[in-house]
């Protein structure tokens, strides 16, 4: 899982021999204009720059299929409400705490928001956390010209949402606690969005991750939508495309 925003990237050969790869043609005014082949590359471009982007198990994840259709209507209208108002819940950097037991959707939603967040032409980062703390420390061991950790953190703070998967599930260290106050106190403080899964409720991830990173949090995401019950992985493949 990385970082990307969709459409990004060049097009390639114009497939009619009419431009240059740019999608735009200079006429004899010196005026640029649209080529036939801009339209249905930069759609093509934004499908696979989301398709790189969601794993392939949810990429045909949606409001009307299951296992979407099976998860408790309560929290589904919350996910369609928040992605009712994407551009102003980013803007004022609102998030989504997903909590519940294994299997009941917490995934799936979570999928359905960076996929809509993506097809809006914004940017979005999705890790579980365990690899995103690896990633961090690989920036450790960075050679010159390749990212470094300060470049990295960056990016993480400035991702229109960080989408983090299995929050709770790292060994607790000291400096698992230090890297992940850092990354969503930085983000809190700039007022930008943070969208987590995990199987903990509120209590237990305070107990595992200290109350300062549990606060901000709830500051962040507001109260977390609770889904329990049935192992849907049991029931449903999510469709693929």
């Amino acid at each position: 899982m990385a970082i990307a925003a969709s459409g990004s990237g060049k097009l390639g050969p114009c497939p009619f021999g009419r431009c240059d790869g740019s999608g735009w043609i200079l006429g004899d005014d010196d005026l640029a204009y649209e080529c036939d082949c801009l339209k249905p590359r930069l759609m093509r471009a934004r499908s696979a720059g989301i398709n790189s982007v969601i794993p392939a198990r949810y990429r045909g994840v949606s409001f009307d299929r299951p296992p979407v259709t099976t998860i408790d209507s309560v929290v589904v209208n919350a996910i369609r409400d928040y992605i009712d108002r994407l551009d102003v819940n980013l803007q004022e950097g609102r998030g989504i705490w997903l909590m519940g037991d294994t299997g009941t959707g917490k995934t799936s939603l979570a999928m359905l928001v960076s996929r809509h967040i993506l097809e809006s032409g914004r940017a979005a980062a999705i890790y579980s956390l365990p690899k995103l703390l690896g990633r961090i420390r690989s920036t450790y061991d960075s050679e010159p010209g390749d990212e470094s950790y300060a470049d990295f953190f960056e990016r993480l703070c400035e991702v229109d949402m960080l989408h983090l998967e299995d929050l709770g599930t790292e060994k607790r260290t000291e400096w698992v606690l230090e890297q992940l106050y850092a990354l969503i106190n930085e983000r809190y403080e700039r007022q930008k969005s943070v969208m987590v899964t995990t199987n903990y409720d509120q209590a237990q991830l305070e107990e595992q991750l200290g109350d300062r990173i549990v606060s901000r949090l709830v500051e962040i995401c507001g109260d977390p939508l609770p889904l329990y019950g049935t192992d849907h992985r049991m029931q449903f493949q999510p469709p693929q495309q």
